[in-house]
């Protein structure tokens, strides 16, 4: 059974059980068994990252840059063996989404990530020399990590960015791998092991567990040792996360559910509508569906033009070939979830049932409904299908734009199209609503893929994610998540934080608002 990390050193697990991870595309477990911990291994990983999160309190923000950046190097150096790996855990291509995609995209986050450990760009120092104050953001203390199945990589609980958000605001963090790519995540942890050793890291900087059982991920949750917790996976995993974090005050951070609405409006569907069929079914189909971002629910209105719109949706589906599905539980969610939007009143179009010739596929599908149903049954309407799955709301008078943009919950994306000046007025009545709705307002393109940018926002209200405030893209913003403001009333030079004593050291200072303000 392979081993766990901890506090700087990888040992035997004690472990209540073990798994193995499943080739989903030919569903034949693969050889390796990782162990599930007992809360022996939590307990003393707790302990090693509360010991670490002392040592990094004074430790230098270029030592922290520094790991992150051989981090970065190791994962460049070995990406063939890391993606190769993944390939065979999750049936994701090797190439172009594995090797050409995700893990550039990974090591980008990683270097991101260092710069702004380096400059402490997150700080947010701000200092009223008037009355003696001064605040900064500083570290919370250890983070626990819950990873996606869907991102073996750029989201992985001990390489993504939520991890490297953690760490440039120097906090250890513990690892809780996904079940669907243990070995993936343990090459992973292999070459952070290594790095944070190079770079002179306290031992429990970063650590893996790579599974639990329900009621020890709570107690960890829970644990006074516990800072922060970070999630990206179910709306029902993260519920039960939230609700144990909320019962003793703990911030929790939640990436969950999000069906990306997309309207298309009169004007740009009747000039447009073949290239925004086209662009639609390859969003659709693409990884599968199993994007965070997938639209899983367009709008526009009734009539001739809609009616072409389908067909063609419908045939460019039906024409691509259906991706394998990350694992047969993947496989079972997405039926039932295709069942429940039938039973509310959705009526299919095309696809609608696994694919009976391949191992864990779907077959691509299209659903329609008419406006008024999807106002009568709107929260069922809106069950997430993780997969390649949207659903087509018919509207019938004008009104029913506004109707259906007020049902709709919180999501990450809301895309349009819309020409001008003829779509202009109900772009800006439907924008109006959706701005409040809506992590991240599109226009002319599909939600699919999310590009790290230090201005992107990849968050949204409830039940896109458990607050609106925060994203979990973009540095140095998503940092905010794993800090604490700290604020120092008539604190004398000498005892402030570096980032203080350098402000005042060289005034005047001019900075960016994000990264200083003085009164």
């Amino acid at each position: 059974m392979e081993q766990v990390l901890i506090d700087g050193s990888w040992v035997s697990a004690n472990a209540v059980d073990g798994y193995q991870a499943i080739n989903p595309r030919l569903d034949e477990a693969l050889e390796r068994e990782f162990p599930v911990s007992s809360w022996d291994d939590c307990d003393r990983a707790l302990s090693a990252a509360l010991r670490a999160s002392s040592r990094l309190e004074t430790t230098e923000p270029e030592q922290i840059a520094n790991f992150l950046v051989r981090y970065a190097n190791y994962l460049s150096e070995n990406a063939a063996v890391i993606c190769q790996t993944a390939a065979e855990e999750t049936a994701l291509p090797l190439s172009p989404r594995l090797i050409d995609v995700e893990m550039p995209r990974t090591v980008d986050q990683l270097l991101q990530a260092a710069d702004c450990a380096r400059s402490e760009s997150w700080r947010q120092t701000t200092i009223d020399h008037d009355a003696g104050i001064a605040s900064c953001r500083g570290s919370v203390g250890p983070v626990l990590i819950f990873g996606p199945n869907n991102f073996p990589l750029a989201f992985n609980a001990i390489s993504g960015s939520d991890f490297a958000s953690a760490i440039a605001a120097g906090n250890p963090v513990i690892a809780r791998g996904h079940p669907s790519h243990p070995g993936t995540t343990k090459l992973l942890a292999e070459h952070a092991a290594r790095a944070a050793s190079d770079a002179g890291l306290p031992s429990g900087t970063v650590q893996l567990i790579y599974g639990m059982c329900p009621e020890d991920g709570l107690r960890m949750v829970q644990d006074p040792r516990t800072a922060a917790i970070g999630f990206t996976g179910s709306r029902r995993a993260g519920m039960m996360l939230k609700t144990a974090a909320d019962e003793v005050g703990k911030p929790i951070y939640l990436e969950m559910s999000s069906v990306n609405p997309v309207f298309i409006l009169p004007t740009a569907l009747n000039a447009r509508g073949s290239s925004i069929a086209e662009a639609l079914a390859s969003s659709i189909t693409m990884g599968a569906g199993q994007f965070c971002t997938c639209p899983n629910l367009f709008v526009l209105p009734a009539g001739s033009d809609a009616e072409r719109f389908l067909r063609s949706v419908a045939a460019q589906l039906t024409a691509n070939p259906s991706g394998s599905l990350l694992s047969k539980q993947v496989l079972s969610h997405l039926q039932e979830s295709v069942a429940a939007l039938l039973t509310a009143g959705a009526e299919s179009v095309c696809g609608g049932v696994p694919m009976s010739e391949t191992v864990n596929a779907f077959e691509n599908t299209l659903l329609r409904v008419a406006s008024d149903t999807f106002c009568a049954a709107a929260g069922r309407l809106q069950t997430e299908a993780f997969g390649p799955v949207s659903l087509a709301v018919l509207v019938s008078d004008h009104s029913g734009w506004q109707q259906i943009a007020q049902r709709l919950d919180g999501t990450l994306t809301a895309s349009f199209y819309a020409d001008a000046p003829e779509d202009d007025d109900l772009y800006s009545e439907i924008y109006n609503l959706m701005r409040r709705k809506s992590g991240r307002i599109i226009n002319d393109k599909m939600p699919t893929g999310v590009t790290v940018s230090p201005a992107m926002n990849h968050g949204g209200p409830f039940p896109a994610t458990g607050h609106p405030g925060f994203t979990a893209v973009g540095l140095p913003a998503a940092i905010q998540r794993f800090t604490k403001l700290d604020c120092y009333d008539n604190v004398p030079t000498a005892r402030l934080p570096q980032c203080i004593r350098h402000r005042r050291d060289h005034e005047p200072y001019t900075a960016d608002s994000s990264e200083c303000s003085e009164v």
